[in-house]
């Protein structure tokens, strides 16, 4: 019996993503737990598992297509032999078989008629929404364009040629005899709608590169976030000098290799001091709703990584209780696997506090946007060697800023700047993060 196999929805919030690619090819065996196709949501690109088994009998929604709605039907899995019910959209029916004596000289008069565009529905288009976007941008008919998809369907490839041919205007392929009628009415080339008011204000040579899924959701969330979110900011500098001593001591005690084998960075131990910070200000590890202010039970911190696509933040989960050689394989872990898209939903999605770390790029001070729903995120700057006055003498300290962006709903401007204080004292005092 013949399955649906259905868009699925790989987190709570996912409505629609962009079906990346095919596994498995039209009239290919699958068995459940096959990995079949791969599906890029705002976040990564994740590899979708047959739950059937069967043979993929149809395929049809193509590689490259953005925009596919949860629960859309993208293929259809049949039983070996089977044949694929109706299948989708099927070509125009063919003229129902042919009557039986036909003159000779009809199919002279009117040759090619199966090669006219899908009978009955010449006004409709089958196209991928990217190509439908791309010809919209460039003002390309998408009636004059032939698609080599499924069924005929346009692709990307397809506007593209189209793009490249030649800008003769001519209307090929209609085969209706059309008498010898001057081209004027026709030809007469109208100028191409510019593809948008703002890029028509641009005059300079320039690329357009169509927004990913991701970036077109990084758009809408940080928009939203700072036009919704009433944020005000916390800086303080930290002293790293000790820190730095004992991490340099830990890693240089920590096996090579093997299961205990660990190297801590500097972001290992300050996502360990937030955890012990947060716990301490229940209140900053909290969320705003219309109803309540929810203050999570767990700490789990999420850290940016930054991917080609954009920005993606796995979490540490009860980072709380875990301890450094643990934090640092598992933040090790989700971030390489994060820069191959290969994330789970469950270990990018919640978390309620970030941690934004620019100190590797030289980066000394930045404002980082809050990450919604959560209240509060930590921007960490680089070390650097500076003044500082101790005990009434000058002196160099490695020193760090931090800043801290909260939801002004949620945290106050004193309970912000006593998570700061209890921060900088675990970071200065780090032997307090090994109890």
């Amino acid at each position: 019996m013949a399955t649906n196999i259905l868009m699925p929805a790989l987190s709570p919030t996912m409505t629609e993503g962009t079906l990346a690619r095919w596994l498995k090819k039209e009239g290919e065996a699958i068995k459940a737990g096959d990995v079949i196709a791969e599906i890029e949501t705002d976040k990564a690109t994740m590899e979708v598992e047959a739950v059937d088994e069967g043979v993929l009998g149809k395929i049809l929604v193509p590689g490259g297509t953005e925009g596919v709605k949860v629960n859309e039907v993208i293929a259809v899995l049949v039983a070996p032999g089977e044949a694929v019910p109706g299948g989708p959209a099927p070509a125009a029916p063919k003229p129902a078989s042919a009557p039986a004596p036909v003159p000779a000289a009809a199919p002279a008069s009117t040759p090619a008629a199966p090669a006219a565009a899908p009978a009955g529905n010449r006004d409709r288009v089958f196209a991928s929404p990217l190509a439908r976007r791309m010809a919209q941008q460039a003002g390309l008919d998408l009636t004059t364009v032939t698609g080599s998809g499924p069924q005929g369907r346009i692709v990307k490839a397809d506007v593209e040629a189209a793009m490249n041919r030649p800008a003769a205007p001519t209307r090929a392929a209609a085969p209706v005899t059309v008498a010898a009628v001057a081209p004027a009415p026709v030809a007469a080339p109208a100028p191409r709608p510019a593809p948008s008011a703002a890029r028509a204000a641009i005059a300079a040579p320039h690329e357009a590169v169509p927004h990913s899924t991701m970036r077109k959701v990084i758009s809408r969330r940080l928009s939203e976030s700072k036009a919704s979110i009433p944020h005000f900011y916390v800086a303080m500098d930290i002293e790293l000098d000790a820190l730095l001593k004992l991490r340099a001591e830990l890693n240089a005690q920590a096996p090579k290799e093997g299961p205990g084998a660990f190297r801590l960075s500097v972001n290992d131990l300050i996502i360990k001091a937030c955890a012990v910070a947060l716990r301490r200000h229940p209140g900053v590890n909290a969320s705003w709703t219309e109803e309540a202010i929810l203050r999570f039970s767990d700490v789990d911190i999420s850290v940016a990584v930054a991917i080609p696509e954009g920005l993606i933040t796995p979490i540490v989960k009860r980072a709380d209780q875990k301890g450094l050689a643990t934090i640092s394989n598992e933040m090790k872990d989700l971030a390489a696997r994060a820069k191959a898209g290969r994330l789970k939903p469950e270990e990018f999605q919640g978390g309620g506090f970030s941690i934004s770390n620019m100190g590797m790029y030289g980066v000394s001070h930045f404002a980082a946007i809050i990450n919604p729903p959560q209240a509060g995120i930590l921007a960490v700057g680089a070390g650097e060697q500076r003044p500082v006055v101790k005990n009434g003498a000058l002196a160099i300290a490695t020193v760090m800023t931090c800043q801290l962006s909260v939801d002004h709903r949620v945290i106050d401007g004193a309970l912000a700047a006593e998570f700061m204080q209890t921060l900088k004292g675990l970071i200065e005092n780090p032997l307090s993060l090994m109890l």
